[in-house]
């Protein structure tokens, strides 16, 4: 069967290999492509992968060699899934490939908003501490994190792993899940409202659903504490940014880091771009070579579990 790559250039920048996709079939492997380019890279392909570029029902109903659709990520909003669903097509996607690298991620931005450890090692390379009047300094209020408390809001593997480092941290953990699910020892689960106003680090880990878009709005923030932290390294439009932006910028809450955004890359207009005490990555935390890694191999075997007559880790 053909095989068509659309956009393989942020799972594969060229430290992995292809290779076992490609011994599947005869196989076109793009780095990027642009929307009005899909029909005609993908007119021959009977599976086709994506990571982020969209398959609406009209490219999908315009893709008539079209048997499968595998998403090279987790999420899979970029599909139309009902489409795919009506012509047959079976949609897969790669889940708990990146349980570590994020969580590791979620810690990082955490400690860059305690610590400003980047910051300070800036202040050294351009030489302020060779020219201080005291063996030390430090410009921002230094912050333990033992005896705070972490509220996780979705309580997946992400989620779990996130509770555990921050157990490990001495943190007191609050979670909040949809589902009724077993707390073990050192986590207490709550409703959204009291997680949000007792927690001093509210951490996001669940998925962009219409029930779940813009959780984190005007009425939740004003629940924080106004020297609590939010994390998101989940979804971007979990958050509505002006909203957070307002509240940065006004004090209400003392700082946020987000590695995902609503719109990625992100306008140069974004609020969030410009707001106090803001820390901005480009949803990297997924990008470890160790999680890319696992993620091709799963992808692969993804496909080869299709060409079996057997297919795993579909969603629709």
């Amino acid at each position: 069967m053909n095989i068509v790559v659309l956009d393989g250039f942020t799972l594969n920048p060229g430290d992995l290999d292809w290779q076992e996709l490609q011994s599947l079939g005869p196989c076109a492997i793009y780095d990027r492509t642009p929307h009005a380019e899909v029909l005609r890279r993908a007119a021959a392909a009977e599976i086709l992968l994506t990571n982020k570029t969209d398959l609406t029902a009209r490219t999908i109903r315009d893709l008539p060699e079209l048997k499968y659709i595998g998403v090279l990520a987790t999420g899979t909003n970029v599909v139309d899934l009902a489409a795919a669903r009506a012509r047959g097509i079976p949609v897969t996607n790669v889940p708990a490939y990146g349980t570590k690298s994020v969580a590791q991620m979620t810690f990082a931005l955490l400690l860059e908003l305690t610590q400003h450890t980047g910051h300070h090692a800036q202040t050294v390379r351009e030489g302020r501490w060779t020219r201080s009047e005291d063996f030390c300094y430090w410009d921002f209020p230094l912050l333990e994190l033992d005896g705070l408390t972490l509220g996780i809001v979705g309580y997946g593997r992400i989620g779990r792993a996130v509770s555990e480092l921050g157990a490990a941290f001495g943190m007191k953990v609050l979670a909040y899940h949809p589902r009724a699910c077993t707390a073990p020892a050192g986590v207490s689960f709550v409703e959204l409202d009291p997680l949000f106003a007792e927690s001093d680090v509210v951490s996001l880990h669940c998925p962009l659903t219409p029930q779940t878009a813009n959780l984190v709005n005007a009425q939740r923030l004003a629940l924080m504490k106004p020297t609590a932290f939010l994390l998101n390294t989940s979804r971007g439009p979990l958050v509505d940014e002006t909203v957070l932006a307002d509240a940065l910028n006004s004090g209400r809450i003392a700082g946020a880091a987000l590695d995902v955004l609503a719109i990625e890359p992100p306008r140069a207009d974004n609020p969030l771009l410009t707001a106090r005490n803001c820390l901005i990555t480009p949803h990297l935390a997924w990008g470890t070579r160790a999680a890319r890694s696992r993620l091709l191999k799963i992808a692969v075997e993804n496909v080869r579990a299709f060409l079996r007559g057997q297919p795993q880790n579909v969603v629709n």
